[in-house]
């Protein structure tokens, strides 16, 4: 399909269609982005709850990894899509190497950094004692492929916001079935423990990056090159512009993250639990829950393209009926969602914990509840993604920002360290229930403002 033919079909196709049909594979993306760090806990959860806990503790540390990628990649690709609506598809080819030359060379700046303090970063992240020899060793093979995982995703992702979603699905998901057949094998075949999870997790990373880098050279695709790299302030300006509330939703997360950790050990005690039983229940969770967010997100992404290439080429009614579309399908898949993992919680848990002590049963008591509270606002998440994607998208990147940490960072950090203190271990696990509601709370009246002032006007 020639950029021409690309053009013409994101701007007159029906958008129920297109937004689906774009969806689904940045949806396969995003689970397999996911199932990297779900395979690791799954199996790591055969050894013994400490090195269960132990991949939740650098989860963090991967998601501010994630985080990079994603800034580079929304943040170029939101410039990308608009460029490319307005049928510039030079600048857009300047943008594309400009960001993925920028964003290995962060990657390689965080390994090397990162593995200089390794054990400080393992002990920031809120280990403990029993945790940290697991940590230490997770970590060090983690690291090897964080370049490559960051700059994969920034491949993913611009591929992704020029319609070329199947090419992105491609190398992420060939990395992840990598890692579900490698874990396996190094954990148990080879011995290794939870060092051949990081190294199965690396090596399907490294992986999915030649894929990616392979899929821009197709006809038709983006071409990365050195000599487009054109480093300059309008570009990292737009990437700044576009790829901040990515930047700050992840990172954020990663605080979070942490912020929960840290909790958990001050508050864990009151309720009778061990420590690092509540590390891993808590990090279990997480998985869990982002697991199901990266079907929305997915959809999301399928909906931004569409919103880009349009918003670009002046027809805004299709951003808004996309927009609304998409908030109706997500609401519904999460209503279904949060009813099954409610009613399934404590198979869900166990299911990522073999542990043959007497902590697994502290693991899956605290994991099921905390689950079922996070499920209670599932029907939320709909809305609060797409509006901050479609606001991330137009280019408001103040407000996408605030949205991209109202749910965990405005709202959740301060709620985890005052609904402990009023309700004890409960607090914790309501938390993230209680920080939903007031994200939405916030949300609903900026999305009115956007569609009075950026889309309705434009409209008259």
């Amino acid at each position: 399909m020639t950029q021409e033919e690309k053009f013409k079909k994101m701007t007159t196709a029906d958008v129920r269609v297109l937004v689906s049909k774009l969806a689904i594979p940045t949806i396969i993306s995003m689970l397999i982005t996911t199932i990297y760090n779900m395979a690791d806990t799954y199996f790591v959860g055969h050894i013994n709850t400490n090195a269960t806990a132990a991949v939740g503790i650098v989860f963090p540390f991967m998601a501010v990894t994630q985080a990079c990628g994603f800034f580079f990649g929304h943040g170029s690709g939101n410039y990308i899509s608009k460029e490319l609506g307005q049928q510039n598809t030079k600048d857009a080819s300047k943008m594309a190497s400009t960001a993925f030359f920028t964003s290995l060379t962060f990657g390689f700046m965080i390994l090397i950094v990162s593995m200089i303090y390794k054990t400080d970063l393992v002990n920031l992240l809120g280990s403990t004692d029993k945790i940290r020899p697991y940590a230490i060793d997770y970590l060090k093979y983690i690291l090897i492929g964080v370049p490559f995982y960051s700059s994969s995703l920034t491949l993913n992702n611009q591929l992704r916001f020029q319609g070329n979603a199947v090419y992105a699905m491609v190398g992420i998901t060939a990395g992840g079935i990598l890692n579900i057949a490698l874990d396996p094998i190094l954990i148990f075949g080879f011995n290794m423990g939870i060092k051949g999870a990081a190294i199965a997790t690396s090596a399907s990373q490294i992986v999915s990056f030649v894929i990616l880098y392979i899929g821009t050279t197709r006809p038709n695709n983006i071409h990365i090159s050195f000599k487009e790299y054109t480093p300059c302030k309008l570009y990292f300006k737009e990437i700044l512009k576009g790829g901040a509330p990515s930047l700050l939703r992840q990172s954020i997360g990663s605080v979070t993250n942490v912020a929960m950790n840290f909790s958990a050990k001050a508050f864990c005690i009151y309720a009778g639990f061990d420590k690092e039983a509540a590390i891993a229940a808590l990090s279990i969770v997480a998985k869990v829950t982002m697991f199901i967010y990266s079907v929305i997100v997915g959809y999301g992404q399928g909906f931004q393209p569409v919103c880009g290439f349009n918003y670009g080429a002046k027809k805004f009614k299709r951003v808004k009926d996309a927009f609304f579309f998409s908030i109706q399908v997500t609401t519904v898949f999460m209503i279904v969602m949060g009813i099954i993992f409610a009613i399934f919680a404590p198979n869900i848990i166990g299911f990522f914990n073999n542990d043959i002590s007497q902590v697994r049963s502290q693991v899956i008591n605290i994991g099921a509840r905390t689950l079922r509270f996070t499920c209670m606002t599932f029907p939320l998440m709909g809305f609060l993604v797409l509006s901050n994607m479609m606001m991330q998208n137009l280019g408001i990147a103040v407000r996408a920002s605030l949205l991209s940490i109202a749910r965990q960072g405005l709202f959740y950090i301060p709620l985890v360290m005052i609904l402990p203190r009023l309700f004890g271990f409960t607090g914790i696990q309501m938390c993230q229930a209680v920080s939903d509601v007031f994200a939405l709370i916030i949300s609903i009246p900026l999305t009115i403002s956007v569609f009075k002032r950026e889309l309705n006007e434009k409209l008259m």
